[in-house]
């Protein structure tokens, strides 16, 4: 069985450890597209003239490209609302959405798991 990907959204932040990278919402866009996502931490604002994070979320929405958790680390309240009532709505049953980032625990969890692979 493949392995599930965990994928973090943001144009300037620094990713966390266990986490693939999408600097913008093509890049991730492709991941959702081309793989399994476990876990899926997104931001809004990806920079001047770019698309947000709501932007790929109506993708995913559209598209039907749901990660198994969705967690929201932007700085924008506004965004942050906007893509959690999307997401909420839309999901199929088995997803889980997060208005808030993920948990220091599970960030640690995360990247205790990634240390420890062969």
């Amino acid at each position: 069985m493949a392995e599930k990907l965990n994928v973090y959204l943001d144009d300037i932040r620094r990713c966390p450890e266990g986490f693939v990278l999408a600097r913008n919402a093509d890049e991730c866009l492709q991941l959702l597209e081309s793989c399994e996502v476990h876990i899926l931490s997104l931001d809004h604002d990806l920079g001047w003239g770019e698309p947000t994070g709501f932007d790929l979320v109506r993708q995913i929405v559209e598209r039907g490209l749901y990660a198994e958790h969705v967690y929201l680390h932007t700085s924008s309240v506004t965004g942050r609302m906007n893509m959690y009532q999307l997401l909420y709505s839309s999901k199929p049953e088995h997803v889980a959405v997060h208005n808030g980032p993920m948990p220091d625990a599970l960030l640690l969890e995360l990247a205790q798991a990634h240390r420890s692979k062969p």
